[in-house]
């Protein structure tokens, strides 16, 4: 199964935070299971922390997406492109969620979340 971890499970993930569903390391370390980190999450990051709503050390957490045995996920047009078809809900207008939602369709993984309003963006979501 190939998956993608929105941006909170990279967080907690990279962190050690005991808020990290016990799920998510069982279905990464699955026999050949493939995990990504998206460079919509890295984005996300850098808009936090320079409004001060998050203060993390960037550069340390993407220098560890690697050795942590993630793959980064690039944005393309493709990705795009979804997301201008997707549906709009008046209570998630998150664009990098969006994004991920849209990222996960096309390539298609199974985006990792904690957040219940992703899964009305398809059966590529997976609620932990």
């Amino acid at each position: 199964m190939r998956y993608l971890l929105d941006t909170q499970l990279v967080v907690w993930w990279m962190t050690g935070s005991e808020r990290m569903p016990k799920q998510v390391p069982a279905l990464l370390a699955e026999q050949d299971s493939a995990a990504f980190v998206s460079r919509v999450s890295q984005w996300e990051l850098a808009i936090k922390i320079s409004t001060g709503k998050m203060t993390l050390d960037l550069a340390r957490v993407c220098n560890q997406v690697v050795p942590d045995g993630f793959e980064w996920l690039e944005i393309n047009s493709e990705h795009l492109f979804a997301v201008a078809t997707m549906p709009l809900f008046a209570d998630h207008k998150d664009p990098f969620d969006r994004l991920l939602a849209a990222q996960s369709l096309t390539e298609p993984l199974i985006l990792l979340t904690t957040d219940p309003k992703l899964a009305r963006y398809g059966s590529t979501v997976r609620i932990v």
